[in-house]
């Protein structure tokens, strides 16, 4: 009887696990020769993991990818470990190894200190993480248990100088020249609108561009890849817009930036909600959708290359 269970169960998790091929761009190619199109999709697969550990694989905000690891984090505080074989530049033989929640120093959890966990990046063999309400970044092992807190700059720590609480810190990454940046998915209330900026502790960037910004990756030593979205009432229209910018060539505190992909639903690609983002070789990155736990939304992951 319970090896008749333990074989019903397997196939359940099995019937549950899917991880598909999805078409993401317009099915009429002739239709993007008027787009701003840089990049080059290599692969895209819609996810589905049955509970691990009891917690769902859903609202997924980040990934972080080095050395063959690949983690995901979701905004209501869990963090997964997954295996993925992108060796031929399709995304292959990907699974669900570990779901955990974030943890403080003492190993407890706390639904409303760890929700909203939004961005995240290696830093060394550890992660940061990024939040929204609580705007702040934290260290975090890759055990989920948190390490100590990051410092932010200062203009960052001011909670009134927010749009709303739900605008905060979507994103962070680091590099050895700049340290740790992040951004708020939109501008400070005292600051230009139509541009966005980046902070590390010490240091900003600005640059010009439309929509929010979900990611941050560096792409190599001065130039980060910047995620945005845009999307209509009830999504009905939706816009992933992808930001090359240059730490390194600004002028008067604005940098040299460069749109290398403006994906529009109207003009047929199949998009979601795209909220994650990192870098897994020279000019390839991963883009991850939040399906925010809803029925009628998909947790897309797709693989791609700058061709510029």
């Amino acid at each position: 009887m319970l090896k008749i269970f333990l074989i019903l169960l397997l196939i359940t998790s099995i019937l549950e696990s899917k991880v598909v091929d999805y078409k993401i761009t317009p099915s009429n190619l002739k239709s993007q020769s008027h787009m701003n199109i840089k990049i080059k999709i290599l692969d895209a697969k819609e996810l589905k993991f049955p509970k691990k550990n009891g917690i769902e694989f859903s609202e997924i905000s980040d990934l972080a990818y080095k050395d063959f690891r690949l983690f995901a984090l979701s905004d209501r505080g869990f963090l997964y470990r997954l295996s993925v074989d992108l060796s031929h530049g399709k995304i292959d033989n990907l699974t669900l190894v570990n779901s955990m929640s974030l943890k403080d120093k003492k190993r407890s959890t706390s639904d409303k200190e760890y929700k909203d966990s939004e961005g995240m990046a290696f830093f060394e063999n550890d992660l940061l993480i990024s939040f929204e309400k609580k705007h702040r970044v934290d260290l975090y092992d890759l055990n989920a248990k948190k390490i100590d807190s990051v410092k932010i700059n200062k203009s960052l720590e001011n909670l009134s100088k927010y749009v709303s609480a739900n605008k905060g810190l979507e994103s962070v990454a680091y590099n050895e020249k700049y340290g740790v940046i992040t951004a708020p998915e939109v501008p400070l209330i005292n600051k230009n609108s139509k541009f966005h900026t980046i902070y590390s502790k010490d240091k900003t960037w600005s640059f010009k561009a439309d929509g929010s910004i979900s990611g941050l990756e560096f792409i190599n030593k001065n130039e980060v890849l910047a995620l945005l979205r845009q999307e209509s009432f009830l999504a009905l229209r939706r816009v992933t817009t992808l930001v090359v910018v240059n730490l390194n060539d600004c002028k008067n505190g604005k940098c040299k930036s460069e749109v290398v992909a403006n994906m529009d639903s109207s003009d047929g690609w199949r998009l979601d909600n795209f909220e994650g983002l990192t870098k897994v070789g020279k000019n390839r990155f991963l883009i991850i959708s939040d399906d925010n736990g809803s029925f009628f939304q998909k947790t897309l992951l797709v693989l791609f290359e700058i061709v510029k």
